[in-house]
Parts: structure tokens; C-alpha cells; sequence
């Protein structure tokens, strides 16, 4: 006959199956495209408004970093702004970044260690390796993007000015010191080929204007970032988020003077193909 402590030992082991065929719960999870979105446009606003489809992926970065002691509670809101950037910015110092690596920019490493316990990453970024290139430095998913828009417009672009080139230009004002950033020659061009050639390089995820001598110390050429690139340096980053605000990436953020377009990412155009 079974005794009391029989029954309550067989109780205990039966409950204790039952809990470890319990999985564990799982983690949230956060978009890093819709984060990097966010953290490129909300710096940039006037308000304190939240870019459309980032919220939650955002809270849960910000959520991440007041627990951490780098966030205020009252800026984990969704808003990527600027008190966001700053806290950002030093999780990466924490972790011995310094200069284009620390910039408050989330990259693919320290957006996956800040989230170890508290969230998953999904739709990962990443610039990829950085080669020479026709002869300037350029990343891979740029590369990539530019060999795009040439198919689309049927015609090789000459780059007059490369990325990871710190200092090469004193005019560009560091838009060029980080990835994602390139500079393209319109010489011998009609201004309806100039106009195309902006066109495409916003189809396939760049933020591109036609830059004019009336405009800075320069040459007519055309100025493209590539959006979402996770090396962007910071002046590169504020143009980026300016042309998702309808500007012209310029220091007076006047009107974005260029052809129209549904502006994406590289990502999202290739998933829209």
C-alpha cells in the first residue's frame, strides 16, 4: 500500500517532469532594420515622434539599456532620439569601442550582446567585408547596391570618392569617413540622364541628391549614403535621416530637391523583387 511520503515523492517527481517538459519562455524579439531606421530618422526630428513599425523593437533596446543604467525611464518610449543615441553610444564604449564603432549607430555585435537575456534579433544587418573597389574602399552591401543601380540605368557609374576615407575631402564633412557613403561623376551627362541616375540610386535604397557648384565648393556630382548602413558615420547618418524627412541632406535642410520616389533599404528592395 502506498504510505503519505510515497505518494508525495511521486507528487513531487511527477511535477517535476511536467516542468522540465515545459519550454522555456521565449524571448521577444527585435527587428534591427526597424531599430536602425528608427535611430537614423528620430535624431533628426523636430519632436518626439516614432518612426512607424520601430516601437517595439525600440522599447526593447531602450528597455535594455536603462536596466543596464545608460537609459533615463523616461526616455524609453520608443523614440530613437537623441538621449537614445547617446545611451547607445556608450553600451558600445562599454564594450571597447571607440570613434566610427561607437558612434550610437547599432551595429549587428553590440545589438545582439546588448539583447543576451532579454531579446533576439531578426532581419539582421550588416555592411559585410570592405575591399578597394575601382579603386576607392567600399563595403559589400554597398558594392552591391551600386552594381544594382547600374543594371537598372544600363550604365557604369565612375566614383570620384569612396567610403572609410576619413579626411580625403575637407568639403564632405565627414560623410565619407564611415561606410555607405560614395560620390559619382555626372560629367558628360544631360541633366534628364543626371535626374535617372538619382532616380535609380533611390530605387535600390540609397539616399542620393545631385549636388550643384551653387550649392558648396564642388563640382556637379551626385552624393549617395546608403540607408541602414549599420558604418555610416554620424554626419552620413543625419543625411540619411533627413531624406526619409523629405530634405536635402544638406547643412541648410532645405527641400529635397530630387526625383520622388518610395523610399526603402536595400533589404526591403530586394524582398520587394
Amino acid at each position: 500500500m502506498p504510505t503519505r511520503r510515497s505518494l508525495i515523492v511521486a507528487g513531487l517527481a511527477a511535477a517535476g517532469s511536467a516542468l522540465a517538459a515545459t519550454p522555456a519562455a521565449a524571448l521577444p524579439t527585435a527587428d534591427m532594420e526597424a531599430v536602425v531606421k528608427a535611430a537614423q530618422i528620430d535624431p533628426r526630428r523636430a519632436d518626439s515622434a516614432i518612426t512607424p513599425g520601430s516601437r517595439d523593437s525600440v522599447l526593447l533596446v531602450e528597455q535594455a539599456l536603462q536596466a543596464k543604467g545608460l537609459l533615463a525611464a523616461a526616455y524609453a518610449d520608443g523614440h530613437f532620439g537623441t538621449r537614445t543615441i547617446d545611451a547607445y553610444a556608450a553600451w558600445q564604449r562599454s564594450l571597447g569601442y571607440t570613434g566610427l564603432d561607437a558612434t550610437g549607430l547599432p551595429g549587428p555585435t553590440s545589438l545582439r550582446l546588448l539583447g543576451e537575456g532579454r531579446f533576439t534579433l531578426t532581419r539582421v544587418l550588416s555592411p559585410g567585408t570592405v575591399s578597394t573597389w575601382r579603386g576607392v574602399p567600399v563595403n559589400a552591401r554597398t558594392k552591391a547596391m551600386l552594381l544594382e543601380a547600374e543594371r537598372l540605368l544600363g550604365r557604369q557609374f565612375t566614383i570620384t570618392q569612396g567610403s572609410y576615407s576619413p579626411g580625403e575631402d575637407p568639403t564632405s564633412a565627414g560623410t565619407h569617413d564611415g561606410g555607405g557613403a560614395l560620390d559619382l561623376a555626372v560629367t558628360g551627362l544631360t541633366s534628364t540622364q543626371r535626374t535617372a541616375s538619382v532616380r535609380r540610386l533611390r530605387e535600390v535604397g540609397f539616399a542620393a541628391w545631385l549636388r550643384t557648384p551653387s550649392q558648396g565648393n564642388w563640382p556637379y556630382h551626385i552624393h549617395a549614403v546608403a540607408l541602414a548602413d549599420t558604418d555610416l558615420s554620424t554626419p552620413a547618418r543625419n543625411q540619411a535621416g533627413d531624406y526619409y524627412l523629405g530634405m536635402n541632406g544638406l547643412a541648410n535642410r532645405g527641400p529635397d530637391d530630387g526625383p520622388q520616389v518610395t523610399k526603402v533599404t536595400w533589404e526591403e528592395y530586394q524582398r520587394a523583387r
